[in-house]
């Protein structure tokens, strides 16, 4: 099957490699033309446009930093829905992003007998590369359905959530959780180093208990090293993620203090010296091992 993909970013790029390692034919398009290069070298065919992956694609797949991102690419000059001809039978959007717009794309999309599926992912940089995603899907069974070849290749497990959109609230519970445990192992691990704790052992030492976790055992060990690349997750969308939980906490009237106490650290973390929005989820530990720094020297925390 020819499969289409859009967004070759740290998670897209190796979702698209898993569908070439599936044996499928791939048309891809990213904004940037290194990782599309990377893509075309292994077999792919790179398209100029949206629109052109839209012609040419069975399913298409699409993996972009925010809807915004996503409705253009969509929906946009050029996008997937400008092509002439509209081969593709159904969509699904691996982005994180905002249940409302998910619900207006599904709406948009169905009116040009297109099946729309919010799939947003959990599970980082390396469960892509071994296609081996966790999928929290939004949108009708028949269309979840029609995008199996493509769930199949790049995914261990896909839910079903509900209707359109609440595949988008299944990954802003996830990250709500997400954003606070990489918090809690930053702080941990400065607090560990200034105790005197081998901070290279804390990881191993905790696996197994209660407080074991997917990001402790990815995260704890770079942080423990200050190890910031290859990026496994960048700060910004951590921050812009926790974002969409608050703004639909305030929608639905729930109270999430723990994630607002995050969005605050996420926004420090973006006006410290040492540490670019664009870092590493990693790199929340020089928050907390440069206040100890500075308290040493007599400086203001």
């Amino acid at each position: 099957m020819k499969i289409g993909f859009v967004g070759l970013g740290d998670m897209g790029l190796p979702m698209a490699q898993c569908l070439l390692a599936a044996g499928h034919d791939v048309v891809a398009w990213n904004r940037s033309p290194t990782p599309l290069a990377t893509l075309a070298a292994k077999g792919a065919i790179a398209a100029a446009s949206p629109a052109e992956v839209m012609e040419k694609a069975a399913i298409i797949g699409i993996c972009v930093s925010s809807h915004d991102v996503v409705e253009t690419i969509a929906f946009g000059a050029d996008g997937l829905f400008s092509a002439p001809t509209i081969k593709a039978r159904a969509i699904a959007d691996f982005s994180t992003g905002a249940a409302d717009a998910s619900r207006i794309f599904a709406e948009r999309a169905a009116k040009l007998g297109v099946a729309w599926v919010d799939a947003p992912v959990s599970g980082g940089v390396e469960a892509a590369q071994k296609g081996e995603l966790i999928v929290f899907a939004g949108g009708t069974a028949e269309g979840i359905n029609a995008l199996g070849p493509l769930l199949d290749a790049v995914s261990a497990r896909v839910t079903h959530m509900g209707a359109s959109g609440s595949g988008q609230v299944t990954k802003i519970c996830n990250q709500m959780i997400v954003a606070a445990n990489v918090i809690a192992i930053a702080e941990t691990t400065a607090f560990a180093r200034k105790a005197g704790v081998d901070v290279a052992a804390l990881a191993p030492a905790l696996a197994g208990g209660f407080a074991d976790s997917a990001p402790l055992r990815i995260f704890g060990p770079r942080m423990a090293t200050r190890t910031f690349t290859p990026r496994l997750g960048a700060i910004e969308l951590m921050r812009k993620d926790v974002g969409l939980a608050q703004s639909l906490a305030a929608e639905i009237g729930a109270d999430v203090p723990l994630t607002d106490a995050a969005r605050a650290v996420y926004d420090r973390a973006g006006e410290h010296l040492s540490v670019s929005p664009e870092a590493d989820l990693s790199a929340l530990v020089c928050l907390y091992e440069d206040a100890i720094a500075h308290s040493d020297e007599g400086e203001p925390k």
